[in-house]
């Protein structure tokens, strides 16, 4: 499963030159940029956990198209920083395609999505029948194991999902993995009277707890973790209450979770975007939480596993909480471009995006206790991508005007990282992630290929450059 991939002559010579101070002399000398990879093939980053714990290597899948859209790769690859080595980690085979690799924070474990083997024409791939797994990028041999179980067949297994899951992030602990999921046995049912409708939902997979499933469908298969759903929509939200009929673009609040106001510590916390139905009938999204219990492997007001009717309910002790209510501002609603919410590291801000009075889309963070949004950048145009913090939580990187930039959270003042890029050949939305040192940010631009094509590339920059 774990390949070297030999380099091309073209990479040969750009890193001898690289490494001899000759190469990309004019981007280096403004901007610290480096470009990675340069095989003919696309290249996607997940929006968080591309760096490996000691920030050696940055995690990738080869998905075609440039916006990651189209779930077409069959390879996870890693690139070391400092060469642009690349090493293959595992191919998928039987027709699958697999991509969304994230690293763990404390080894050498990386966890991505993986669609059905051997697909048929009632079982392609789909939101519901895709599943998460495990590799260790240290093996030479080292297979994948299933992260969360399926059970297709009623009574339905705790601790199995019966559909998909999707953008897999580990902890800060490394121990439990945050997903989003949609149900293939609601789905399936296509609306049937008494059935509840799929919705996007909110789960965790926990380590040490192993499923196994009956044999009872082609596509059940065992899980090494244990799976639950932890937040909680409704079929039909009442108009301009705290119901929410989709949960999704979720973040572990914290590397340990956070200071509660009233004093204590909540160790396990999710923070995602709620879709409500406004008063008007129209809706929104907001940022809410799940504070999660240390077991969340007991019921509570319904089975963990679901049933033919009814969507898997949460575990018992899972509080969710509405944090933003943006109804009444002059653009309400989480806004901007696609993205996940992200926590600062010490669990105490929530950071989105959300367009200011003037209808720019700026930074935004809110406390886990609730409260009134912050705005923390000011810029005259709006943030462009998906964004990530500092190890330290002083900064915030991501995408403005086609370059890179970082805002310092204190001041409020923004620094370019990257020169202005060539109109359709800037830096890509969907990823702007910090090494875990703080030094360095991995992101995509597209590049054209010597032997023709524009392909997404991966590249770094200095954290701390100024290109003015």
């Amino acid at each position: 499963m774990h390949h070297r991939v030999w380099t091309p002559w073209w990479r040969l010579f750009r890193c001898i030159v690289w490494f001899f101070g000759l190469g990309m002399m004019s981007s280096m000398a403004n901007a610290r940029e480096v470009q990675l990879t340069d095989a003919p093939y696309g290249h996607i980053l997940t929006n968080t956990g591309v760096w490996s714990p000691d920030g050696r290597w940055i995690v990738y899948d080869v998905r075609s198209d440039r916006d990651g859209s189209v779930f077409d790769g069959t390879r996870i690859e890693r690139v070391w920083v400092d060469s642009g080595r690349i090493e293959r980690l595992y191919e998928s085979g039987d027709g699958a395609c697999c991509g969304v690799v994230t690293c763990s924070p404390v080894d050498d474990r990386l966890v991505f999505i993986h669609g059905p083997e051997r697909p048929t024409a009632d079982w392609t791939y789909a939101a519901t029948r895709r599943r998460g797994v495990i590799l260790s990028a240290a093996g030479q041999d080292a297979g994948v194991s299933n992260l969360d179980a399926r059970d297709l067949v009623a009574p339905y297994t705790p601790g199995a999902l019966r559909g998909g899951t999707h953008v897999h992030v580990f902890s800060g602990d490394g121990a439990w993995v945050s997903f989003t999921y949609e149900d293939e046995v609601l789905a399936s049912a296509g609306g049937k009277h008494g059935v509840e409708p799929n919705q996007r939902n909110v789960g965790v997979s926990i380590s040490g707890r192993p499923v196994r499933v009956p044999p009872r469908h082609l596509r059940n298969h065992d899980g090494a973790y244990f799976s639950v759903l932890v937040t909680r929509t409704v079929s039909a939200p009442e108009p301009g209450s705290d119901e929410i009929r989709r949960a999704f673009s979720d973040a572990w609040v914290g590397r340990n979770g956070y200071a509660r106001a009233g004093g204590g510590r909540q160790a396990r916390a999710i923070a995602f975007q709620g879709e409500v139905v406004l008063p008007d009938g129209g809706t929104i999204s907001e940022v809410y939480i799940v504070d999660l219990p240390e077991d969340c492997t007991q019921p509570g007001t319904g089975p963990l596993e679901g049933t033919p009717l009814l969507r898997p309910a949460p575990p018992n002790g899972v509080v969710q909480r509405r944090l933003t209510r943006t109804q009444d501002r002059v653009y309400p609603g989480i806004q901007g471009p696609r993205h996940w919410l992200r926590s600062h590291p010490d669990g105490s801000r929530i950071a989105f995006l959300m367009r200011d009075d003037g209808g720019r889309v700026q930074v935004w963070t809110v406390s886990p206790n609730g409260g009134v949004p912050v705005q923390v950048t000011r810029n005259n145009g709006d943030v462009a991508s998906a964004f990530s913090w500092s190890p330290d939580g002083g900064w915030v990187a991501y995408v403005l005007n086609g370059r890179v930039v970082a805002t310092e959270v204190a001041t409020g003042e923004t620094r370019p990282l990257t020169p202005p890029a060539e109109a359709g050949f800037e830096p890509l939305p969907l990823a702007v992630v910090y090494a875990p040192d703080g030094g360095r940010i991995a992101y995509l631009k597209p590049v054209r290929h010597v032997d023709g094509g524009v392909f997404n590339q991966v590249f770094w920059c200095d954290a701390t450059a100024d290109t003015d």
